[in-house]
């Protein structure tokens, strides 16, 4: 079974301004003239982290990864003004710009996936393929999954604590109640509902549960992030037309793509991830029977690694 590569530190980092109030954090790592991927991370209020540069061989790729408006090392943190889908979709474009890469690989998952597809759609001709993990189509059904009926019945001992900070009369509605909870001037009441929202999603993230991604999800920076930003988009649909990546799965065609799922994703139910493949047939669909959401499982890591060598193999057979 395949493992991370070691960790590495980037060669060159970047503060690039996308607009009045957003600077994004950026950086590369790897081959300078090696084969260029973009690590898109999850949420959306996720950000990198130094696991982020590990799923590529460094004497192959010119790894760039990148934290999102509002997350991570970008600024400001937290900020919801400004922050939307069409315009992360741009952010892409601009690194893509600054950096001077002509065309790319994109790597990635849950949200990640999301926003890989979505650019996809929109700037076909700049993708070489796409890596993705954990599909998020961000319908209706997808985002009800996991905040209305669906993981509550797989986990609803950790849903308890989900719905604890919010009223019986608001719970109809849980992401409008966090919503308004999240971006109310309580300082207290934002931070207790920013670790409740931040445990749910890391409770339901693996098959099996993890002490450390739970402390690394809710610690105070992290969290505050995550639920504010992911409140806000899920709040406003995702900031995407129902149904939009299926609907334009065909501009896809040409566009080599690996998808990763894990069966027992619960963040993500595997109907995304099949849904998907069947309406794009360039794409290869790898179901990892022993994992759950996270690209940290072990199974996870070693496909999404296989993936990442079977796209660098098949690239270089054509130039």
């Amino acid at each position: 079974m395949l493992v991370l590569y070691p960790p590495i530190k980037p060669y060159k980092r970047h503060q690039l301004k996308v607009s009045d109030r957003h600077e994004l954090y950026v950086d590369e790592a790897g081959n300078p003239d090696g084969i260029p991927v973009l690590f898109v991370h999850g949420g959306p209020g996720g950000a990198c982290d130094a696991s982020s540069r590990c799923f590529y061989d460094p004497a192959v790729y010119r790894i760039i990864t990148f934290d999102q408006r509002g997350c991570g090392r970008s600024t400001p943190h937290g900020e919801l003004r400004d922050n939307n889908t069409p315009a992360l979709i741009q952010d892409i474009e601009k690194i893509r710009e600054a950096l001077a890469v002509d065309k790319w690989v994109l790597f990635g998952g849950s949200w990640g996936s999301t926003l890989s597809l979505l650019y996809a759609i929109e700037y076909p001709g700049r993708v070489l393929a796409l890596i993705l993990r954990g599909i998020f189509l961000c319908r209706h059904t997808d985002i009800d999954w996991l905040y209305k009926e669906g993981a509550n019945r797989v986990f609803p001992d950790y849903w308890e604590g989900f719905i604890k900070p919010i009223p019986e009369f608001e719970r109809t509605d849980l992401v409008l109640a966090y919503y308004k909870r999240l971006t109310g001037s309580d300082e207290l009441v934002r931070m207790g509902a920013a670790k409740a929202w931040s445990a749910w999603e890391a409770s339901c993230s693996k098959l099996r549960p993890s002490a450390e991604t739970l402390a690394k999800f809710t610690k105070p920076h992290n969290a505050l992030a995550l639920s504010r930003i992911e409140a806000h988009y899920f709040f406003n649909d995702g900031f995407v037309e129902p149904n939009h990546i299926l609907a334009n799965a065909r501009i896809l065609s040409g566009i080599p793509g690996q998808i990763v799922h894990g069966r027992y994703d619960m963040v993500c139910p595997l109907e995304n991830a099949q849904s998907l493949h069947k309406l794009w047939s360039d794409s290869q669909l790898h179901i990892v029977r022993d994992a759950g959401h996270s690209a940290s499982e072990p199974g996870n890591v070693d496909a999404l690694i296989h993936a990442v060598q079977d796209i660098a193999k098949q690239l270089k057979a054509t130039t």
